[in-house]
């Protein structure tokens, strides 16, 4: 990233530490207010992840920075024998149990606390990995990258969904408008983070997305890697192998 972008500017916690207390604090309506705030279109984003990933007839998915479990949940879908969703905060794990429970799902799906930078797997063991959302909370995007190399069979299929900039007249000017202006908006009048939403239109900002994003996962090790850019630019979903 061109700078390093928390969400508490005072805090003295590691860019981590602070990742984990803010999706903490945001848990309890953090589904609801992505719906309003990416105008539902994040759910046919997602849809399409779920694609590319079953078209590859996994048995196994790792889902990294699950937050809730939206993907983890759809990724059901794909018939993969074992789905695990991964992510630091408790609380929005604690979400994603109840939705999985209600949907009775707890066979197919596990939800486990871990970091993505230290991922508890050995090599190779899942045929596919997915990160919606979340590469850009990464301390370390390298290390975090290499990680998720390591745990990926030969052969396996990685995919990233994660917010990007438009490029073109007038999409970009009216992204830096909404996301610098009505998104942090939206997140004081609904969240009792009033920094969260701030830090999200920032940190977005901020990733090195598009060919720079495709040049960091080739050098890790990623092959076949493409970018896929989502309405007007304002997502982007990379597939890369390995």
């Amino acid at each position: 990233m061109s700078k390093k972008v928390t969400p508490y500017k005072d805090s003295k916690l590691t860019k981590k530490k602070q990742v984990e207390q803010m999706f903490d604090n945001i848990s309890d309506n953090y589904d609801g207010l992505n719906r309003v705030i990416s105008l539902g279109t994040d759910v046919s984003w997602r849809k399409k992840v779920v694609a590319a990933v079953a078209a590859t007839n996994p048995e196994s998915i790792l889902d990294i920075a699950t937050g809730t479990g939206d993907l983890a949940i759809q990724m059901a879908n794909t018939g993969a024998k074992r789905i695990v969703g991964l992510d630091l905060s408790e609380g929005m794990l604690k979400v994603g149990r109840k939705k999985i429970a209600e949907k009775d799902l707890e066979v197919e799906i596990e939800m486990i606390q871990g970091d993505s930078e230290d991922l508890p797997f050995e090599e190779n063991s899942f045929d596919a990995i997915t990160v919606a959302f979340g590469v850009r909370n990464f301390e370390n995007l390298e290390k975090g990258l290499e990680e998720i190399f390591r745990v990926l069979k030969p052969g396996g299929i990685f995919v990233v969904l994660e917010t990007s900039v438009p490029t073109k007249f007038p999409f970009k000017q009216g992204y830096q408008f909404y996301s610098g202006h009505i998104l942090p908006v939206i997140g004081k009048i609904f969240s009792k983070d009033k920094d969260a939403y701030s830090y999200l239109s920032e940190s977005a900002a901020n990733f090195p997305f598009g060919e720079r994003f495709n040049n960091i996962l080739s050098k890790i090790g990623f092959i076949n890697v493409k970018d896929l850019p989502q309405t007007f630019g304002v997502s982007t979903i990379y597939i890369a192998s390995k």
